[in-house]
């Protein structure tokens, strides 16, 4: 009788296992979020926010090496979290932002 319900619970638990999903499936990327047009490979889009101002700006990935934006990504993590979803919210006024982009000091 034992024997009887040890092999129901194992006929049982092979066909969950074979059930699974294959780890090809679960590596696969099923995200919905869709990448603007205008960001293209290597780049990524910031908002710039203060108060009413707002812009939004296409970043090449070789500005987070870039003291002064890294900075900008620190009050963004300090001001926002970590959970941020879509784009990328960083505190502070647009033309702020366009001089670190064109390279001048503000």
């Amino acid at each position: 009788m034992i024997r009887a319900f040890v092999t129901r619970i194992q006929k049982g638990f092979s066909l969950f296992v074979q059930r699974r999903p294959a780890l090809s499936y679960l590596s696969e990327d099923h995200s919905t979020t869709k990448v603007p047009d205008d960001v293209m490979e290597g780049y990524f889009a910031v908002l710039a926010v203060k108060g009413e101002e707002t812009k939004r700006f296409v970043v090449g990935l070789d500005y987070l090496s870039d003291p002064e934006f890294l900075g900008l990504l620190d009050q963004a993590r300090e001001e926002f979290g970590f959970r941020q979803k879509g784009t990328l919210a960083i505190p502070c006024r647009p033309q702020e932002l366009q001089k670190i982009l064109n390279g001048t000091k503000a």
